[in-house]
């Protein structure tokens, strides 16, 4: 149990993660209610009215529907405490839940890309209509999940299922244009050029989201904290450091940042004092809420003697 505790006194931490959890998890599971019912509806109405930009929505929405399922799933295994075999708890599960969600979105593209260059070369029969009704509701249903995730706490795992519901609003979108388009000149090649749009618009957030989660889970170093840096600044900044060492730094999760180091203090410097010190600059300056810090047991040399040497 102290693990536990201790993992979240310190750093940004403290202000109570189990209640923004809650909302997140609630504010994941009404839009994926809504985005899930919704995607059945844009389904049969893409099949109807032979509209490829609505089934190429309906596709989006479906991995939508996976992606805010995994976040959900993701949310709760997030705010569980740390136990003996996950020592730094769940918060890697929303990372994996990003990653996964990254490549499906980047198979479905594939599928409306091919299908759009079939259809461009044989333009199919599309009902202006209906296909308008339809995409209209879509983005009134899609535009209410991003508000729902929008207000949610900013991490990986909502930024992933928010980009995927505004990326779905983009696709109701280019799916209304279409059908105007249809509706008022009766060009039915509008519908696969707008699913081309809408699968490069899917694309440029997958290809993000997958680069992101796939750095974290290969230990990438978080952003703005490169050994050297946090070397420079503790020894500049910690008064009794005059060396620091193997800086590891890598995330648990979106926005958890850990790190190790090795420190020689000056012959006068206090080691506990210092070890907090070090500890509290970590936490402040790079958002590194955990930190293993060794102190070398050998003690810097005084600046006279480091003169001659």
């Amino acid at each position: 149990m102290t693990a536990h505790h201790h993992d979240h006194s310190h750093g940004s931490h403290s202000h109570g993660a189990h209640a923004h959890g809650m909302g997140n998890e609630k504010r994941v599971m009404f839009a994926m209610w809504l985005t899930g019912g919704f995607m059945v509806l844009e389904a049969v109405g893409g099949i109807v009215s032979g509209s490829l930009a609505l089934l190429a929505d309906a596709g989006h929405m479906l991995t939508d529907t996976g992606a805010l399922m995994l976040a959900f799933v993701a949310t709760r295994l997030a705010s569980r405490p740390a136990d003996d075999a996950r020592s730094y708890g769940y918060a890697r599960a929303e990372v994996l839940a990003a990653f996964a969600n990254g490549i499906v979105m980047i198979g479905v593209v594939l599928w409306i890309m091919v299908e759009a260059v079939g259809r461009i070369m044989e333009p199919a029969a599309v009902m202006g209509t209906p296909m308008l009704v339809i995409a209209v509701a879509g983005l009134i249903v899609n535009i209410v999940a991003f508000k729902l995730l929008h207000g949610g706490e900013n991490n990986l795992n909502m930024r992933g299922a928010a980009l995927h519901v505004m990326g779905d609003m983009l696709g109701s979108v280019a799916a209304i244009t279409a059908a105007g388009i249809i509706i008022a000149t009766g060009m039915t090649i509008a519908d696969p050029i707008l699913s081309v749009l809408v699968a490069l618009l899917i694309l440029k957030s997958a290809v993000g989201i997958t680069k992101e989660s796939a750095h974290i889970l290969m230990e990438g170093t978080p952003d703005g904290v490169d050994g050297e840096t946090i070397s420079e600044d503790l020894m500049v900044n910690v008064p009794g450091v005059c060396n620091v060492h193997h800086v590891h730094a890598w995330s648990l999760g979106s926005n958890r940042a850990v790190a190790t180091l090795h420190a020689q203090l000056k012959p006068e410097a206090d080691a506990n004092s210092t070890l907090g010190a070090i500890k509290e600059r970590l936490a402040e300056k790079f958002g590194i809420g955990h930190a293993t810090v060794q102190i070398e047991e050998e003690a810097c040399p005084d600046e006279g003697a480091h003169r001659h040497g």
